[in-house]
């Protein structure tokens, strides 16, 4: 199987800024080399870390042995007041414990998702200003360098505890094309271990109240149903999400931001 870089960017599918930034990619990278381009919403930074891990984190044969994923999200958030030569968050980079390795742009909660898979954590040599376009003028030699099992862009070695945020507990993580609405409610959560299929769930999200059905499954409900089920993210650890069968959970609930907290009860 080829190596492949999976590229994620809150550029919308068919962008030209996706052109310019797959074009300065493979400029600098190996021939054999693939690349992918997954898009997210507008600053926000808890879907990039969701698809993040989500890619990052799939065990052979799901992915190629040789991995690199690349998270492009700078809202440049970090500082309120105006940027200096269009300076922005800073470059980081882990190894995780299946020895994928992931680069992403310290912002927010791009990297939460896989902190406590981290084995190694570095701050980057690159420029972090210059240019209102990093991600086509400065990261991608990066990337490259990656590619090219160059390390020499490390910088300083840091401590994924003290730099990585842990990620938002009982919030909407991500919403996917059918618009079901995946959340960061996770296995192992001792209020799901007491649920049992067919309970029904006072559910609020973002002020809205609705009832849901607890299910095993995402066809183990009527056609219309509004359920909550453990969903395809997560790997060994699945997250729970919502999902209306022929219809979007997402519309259900008037459409939410990604982060919108949730209340459940039986």
């Amino acid at each position: 199987m080829k190596p492949l870089i999976h590229l994620i960017c809150d550029y919308a599918p068919g962008d030209m800024a996706w052109a310019e930034v797959l074009s300065a990619v493979c400029a600098v990278i190996p021939k054999e080399w693939r690349t992918h381009a997954t898009s997210v919403g507008s600053f926000e930074t808890i879907s990039t870390g969701f698809v993040l891990a989500q890619l990052a984190l799939a065990e052979e044969p799901l992915r190629p042995s040789e991995l690199i994923v690349f998270a492009n999200f700078a809202p440049r958030k970090d500082l309120r007041d105006a940027r200096h030569n269009n300076e922005g968050e800073g470059l980081l980079f882990a190894r995780l414990q299946n020895g994928v390795g992931v680069l992403a742009v310290n912002s927010g909660y791009s990297m939460s998702f896989v902190r406590g898979e981290i084995t190694e954590l570095w701050s980057v040599q690159v420029d972090t200003g210059g240019s209102q376009f990093r991600s086509r003028d400065n990261f991608p030699r990066v990337i490259g360098q990656l590619a090219h099992q160059d390390h020499s862009f490390f910088w300083h070695k840091l401590d994924p505890s003290e730099v990585v945020p842990a990620p938002p507990a009982e919030s909407v993580g991500y919403i996917d094309s059918f618009g079901n609405l995946k959340t960061t409610f996770r296995d192992g959560d001792p209020f799901l271990a007491s649920l049992k299929p067919g309970q029904r769930l006072r559910v609020t999200i973002g002020g809205i109240i609705r009832t849901a059905t607890v299910a095993a499954g995402s066809f183990n409900v009527m056609e219309g149903d509004l359920a909550f089920a453990p969903g395809s993210s997560g790997h060994t650890r699945r997250f729970w999400e919502f999902f209306q069968r022929g219809g979007s959970a997402s519309s259900e609930f008037g459409k939410p931001a990604v982060g919108t907290k949730i209340s459940l009860s039986i």
